[in-house]
């Protein structure tokens, strides 16, 4: 789960044999719990149906689902989609992320949230850089000067 910036909120790695539909549900619940304020959640058109109709009842959520065009071919980006797979790309580009080496879903979920990090402390640094620096020298300089 991301924010609309692309920014990690929550991680669950789940069994292949479980589909993203059923596991949404937990980590619907799972988003309530930890960002109450959240009350709109865009997702997938494979998400659509009971599921919408189950958080809006349950849980408080609406579930907007983003569907492609009916009348496109080829790639297409879709508003609000492509922050999750750019997010995707951002973490499969860790090294670690390239294969599944985890034999636990807590590892798997901790190297993923290390990688969201390791990418937003990037961003934040980055952010700083770009600020004007001071004119004020520091005193350690000043006397040494």
């Amino acid at each position: 789960m991301v924010d609309t910036r692309g920014l990690q909120l929550l991680v669950i790695v789940t069994p292949a044999s479980l589909t993203d539909r059923d596991a949404a549900k937990e980590v619907l619940f799972r988003l309530r719990l930890m960002h109450p304020e959240i009350t709109i959640v865009w997702a997938d058109s494979a998400y659509a149906g009971k599921l919408v109709t189950w958080a809006k009842k349950y849980l408080n959520r609406t579930i907007k689902t983003v569907s492609r065009p009916k009348d496109t071919s080829g790639f297409i980006v879709l508003p609000r989609r492509w922050v999750v797979e750019r997010t995707h790309a951002w973490i499969m580009s860790a090294r670690r992320h390239a294969r599944d080496y985890e034999r636990l879903v807590q590892h798997s979920e901790t190297l993923i949230t290390w990688a969201a990090i390791t990418l937003m402390t990037r961003r934040i640094t980055r952010a700083k850089k770009s600020l004007p620096r001071p004119s004020i020298t520091p005193p350690q300089l000043a006397q040494a000067a």
